[in-house]
């Protein structure tokens, strides 16, 4: 390889962070005088085109560099369409079930603000506080994966470039809030769609493949761990980005539903692309001898091993695309923070630079665990068997006929589904300790057993026995109290719905309940 020198790799990644706070800066200039809503919202502003790249920016970042080639090297061709469409595809749920919140919430801008309108503040307080970890989680993530890139390909120190990084996206989301964030991301997910196909054009052209590693690498034949991902990964993908609020945040900025529609069709496909190239990389690392090399590497590094047969200009390429990854990803996080700390816990009445000041304190406890974390992958699992445990009897509630579902259920529901997973892991591993281990899925994604299928089984499953369970519980508790006060049981009773304040259309029925238990009860 041809690995940048010290200086060309300070040249190149400081002085796109420079082009990115100019551009940046810039932009929030022009946006300057914007209210509060502007600051924290866009709703209804935005056309297809600039909608499919804010969706291919906020789903991607520099950790796909790791996780994709790895599970490659794991689960082969099976392991990377798998991993690559469970990615993409649920990004068409923004697409269906946008307009329908939209419709029921048609003031909101984050999902946690159907939540309360749907089942009440105690819920909504539940469902915000797993949004705020799992995006301080996704940004850990990030900066993590960003370091173990910049000294992969470099070898510089990672923690300049992760502190530039957090002050360079600090400053133009603080100024310009999230359209500020909107607008950058058009820019970057224009730049590494763009700096993909470079990239794929020239591994394809300057790599040479050994096809009798082909077939004595078995990556072209399924496995049992790649029977598990089938369900593993769209569950865990599927209910994780439903806690991400920089996707709800785009459904809602959108124009129209159908240009909500072409915005995440394109950006499914274009995602989809990408990753299925990206995961490929690991493929032809193996196959062209670049992996595991001597002495043998873990998986996760063999895009880096596959770079070290290219020349210097193309690892110059990669950076360039490694710095618009994070950066895209990450301001589009610190933004979901600000408007979904400002909405639901302080309901937009705090100023928003008090709630700017809170999130610069949390990045500093980012950047400290972003140094220390080792597994990215890991971090996104914990996330992801909270939000299987708690979306689906969250989501249960966009169903009208379900209108006697309250948040009582969804939160017994949520937190039910976790111990489920921890009663499941004590049973299958004979232990408590190991069993409380699976909760943060120590031993990984890829162990060889039927531990983190089970994991996955168990949370939603669990959560909805848990969910009805608490649902019977509530009723018996008011059925009795009916009886003792010697009142009507009307805990079963359909809402009413009611004239709109703005016009003559009814408030969807779920919206409205009338209920004496209230909403959570």
């Amino acid at each position: 390889m041809g690995q940048p020198s010290f200086a060309a790799s300070n040249a190149i990644i400081y002085l796109t962070y420079g082009a990115f706070l100019v551009l940046g800066t810039g932009i929030a200039w022009t946006l300057r005088g914007q209210s509060k809503a502007e600051f924290l919202s866009s709703n209804g502003t935005q056309s297809a085109f600039p909608l499919a790249l804010n969706f291919v920016a906020s789903a991607l970042g520099s950790g796909i560099l790791f996780a994709y080639p790895e599970l490659a090297t794991l689960a082969g061709v099976q392991g990377v369409v798998v991993y690559a469409l469970a990615s993409a595809l649920p990004l068409l749920v923004f697409g269906a079930l946008g307009p329908v919140i939209r419709r029921k919430c048609p003031e909101g801008f984050v999902l946690t603000e159907w939540t309360r309108q749907r089942y009440g503040t105690v819920t909504m307080l539940y469902l915000s506080f797993m949004t705020l970890v799992t995006l301080f989680l996704y940004m850990v993530a990030e900066l993590s994966a960003l370091g173990q890139v910049v000294g992969a390909l470099t070898g510089l120190d990672r923690l300049p470039v992760i502190i530039i990084e957090c002050a360079v996206t600090t400053i133009y989301t603080s100024l310009g809030g999230f359209k500020i964030s909107f607008l950058t991301d058009v820019v970057q997910g224009g730049m590494v769609v763009g700096l993909i196909a470079i990239a794929t054009i020239t591994i394809g052209v300057k790599t040479e493949i050994k096809p009798e590693l082909i077939d004595s690498s078995g990556l072209t034949k399924p496995s049992l761990l790649g029977w598990h991902l089938v369900y593993i990964l769209p569950v865990a993908i599927l209910t994780n980005d439903f806690f991400l609020s920089n996707f709800w945040l785009r459904t809602f900025s959108s124009r129209s539903d159908r240009d909500l529609w072409i915005g995440v069709s394109t950006a499914m496909v274009t995602v989809l692309c990408i990753l299925t190239l990206v995961g490929s990389t690991g493929l032809i690392a193996a196959w062209s001898g670049a992996w595991p090399g001597d002495p043998a590497q873990e998986g996760s590094l063999a895009f880096f091993l596959l770079l070290e047969q290219l020349p210097s200009w193309v690892v110059g390429i990669v950076l360039v695309m490694v710095v618009s990854l994070s950066t895209a990803a990450f301001d589009s996080l610190q933004s979901a923070m600000v408007s979904s700390a400002s909405n639901d816990l302080f309901r937009n009445r705090l100023s928003i630079w008090f709630i700017r000041g809170m999130v610069v304190l949390v990045i500093i406890p980012v950047v400290v665990l972003a140094l220390k974390a080792e597994s990215i992958l890991q971090i996104y699992l914990i996330s992801d068997l909270l939000s299987a445990a708690t979306i689906p009897v969250l989501c249960l509630g966009l169903v009208d006929r379900l209108y006697w579902w309250r948040g009582f259920e969804v939160v017994v529901g949520g937190l039910g589904g976790i111990v489920t997973v921890f009663i499941f892991g004590t049973i299958y591993y004979g232990n408590a300790d190991d069993g409380s281990k699976l909760l943060l899925i120590q031993n990984g994604l890829y162990a060889d057993d039927w531990s983190v299928f089970g994991a996955f089984v168990a949370a939603p499953v669990g959560g909805i026995v848990w969910g009805f369970g608490a649902l019977a519980l509530r009723l018996t508790f008011q059925f009795i109290k009916a009886k003792v006060r010697h009142e009507r049981f009307d805990a079963l009773d359909r809402p009413v719905a009611v004239r709109s304040a703005f016009g003559d259309s009814d408030v969807p029925q779920a919206v409205v309940a009338t209920s004496k238990a209230g909403k959570f009860f």
